[in-house]
């Protein structure tokens, strides 16, 4: 789906990767043209939160590298003795846009979608609270204390999401 203004210049789209998970795009706005009193700490334009887990991280990084200009950090992995790659992918600024994993170790089974980040105070009860509340959690990891350091869960209407400390 594409969106122009009344002169033909593009506002918004939502585009398709080739795992067929959906994101949208906006134009990035100047600094100079936000308007005062926008919310401090606001993320800066073309950041996001997120972690995609797919079979083929390799050729998914590259899609987004090229689609959304993000560069590229290779982070080391290893399962079942094999080492492999997983990816960070770098805002303009270098910080950490997002990532996309390899659907293998701690990230098998995850839904090949974009899944946001949402920081809970209590994520132990949080994840006690999804299947109450209709949802369901995919995966729960602790550490090596037996705390939750991460969630992947869905509402009750199947939407992916993580939850982390926070």
């Amino acid at each position: 789906m594409h969106s122009t203004d009344n002169v033909g210049k593009s506002q918004w789209a939502v585009l398709g990767d080739p795992n067929g998970a959906a994101f949208g795009i906006i134009p990035i706005v100047p600094v100079e043209a936000i308007p005062p009193g926008a919310p401090a700490g606001s993320p800066p334009p073309g950041t996001s939160m997120g972690r995609m887990t797919v079979s083929n991280a390799s050729a998914t990084c590259d899609f987004y590298r090229q689609v959304v200009g993000w560069a590229v950090q290779n982070v080391e992995m290893e399962d079942g003795g094999e080492r492999y790659v997983d990816y960070n992918m770098l805002a303009g600024d270098g910080s950490p846009a997002a990532g996309v994993c390899h659907a293998r170790g701690v990230n098998v089974n995850l839904p090949p979608v974009w899944m946001i980040y949402l920081p809970v105070g209590d994520l132990a009860e949080s994840l006690r609270r999804v299947e109450e509340e209709g949802g369901r959690v995919v995966k729960a990891l602790q550490g090596k204390g037996g705390e939750y350091v991460y969630g992947a869960v869905q509402d009750p209407v199947g939407v992916s999401l993580a939850l982390v400390p926070g």
